[in-house]
């Protein structure tokens, strides 16, 4: 230090002062008011609709419950086997069952196809 010596500031305590910050404490409390007012007056339908969105959300999950009850219903066992005699269908241990010899292809013949190695493959793989 160059020999000056430090000193406090001397508060102004004079009624000018106080009513000056007094009124620039209101004028901010005041702004701060009518900015919280704008924003409540914006968003005054918010509450409405979302009570709303709720009101349908619950309504569909209803109707969602619902429709999936009767496309359990309607996918019964039952249901499918009635439908399935309706439209001509019939059961594979009942219907009429032909079978045919396949001969060997002749040597000389041309449509013989050179038949595929009989060999099982098998490949191990251990984790």
């Amino acid at each position: 230090m160059t020999g000056r010596r430090l000193t406090w500031p001397t508060l102004d305590t004079s009624p000018g002062t106080w009513r000056g910050r007094a009124l620039r404490y209101l004028l901010i409390y005041l702004l701060l008011l009518l900015a919280l007012v704008g924003v409540r007056y914006v968003n005054r339908d918010v509450r409405p609709t979302l009570r709303a969105a709720g009101e349908q959300e619950r309504l569909l999950l209803t109707q969602r419950e619902e429709l999936a009850l009767e496309v359990q219903s309607l996918s019964n066992v039952q249901r499918i086997r009635e439908w399935a005699f309706k439209s001509g269908m019939h059961r594979f241990a009942e219907a009429d069952k032909t079978s045919q010899t396949i001969e060997p292809a002749r040597a000389g013949s041309t449509a013989a196809l050179p038949s595929p190695p009989r060999t099982v493959e098998v490949r191990t793989e251990w984790k």
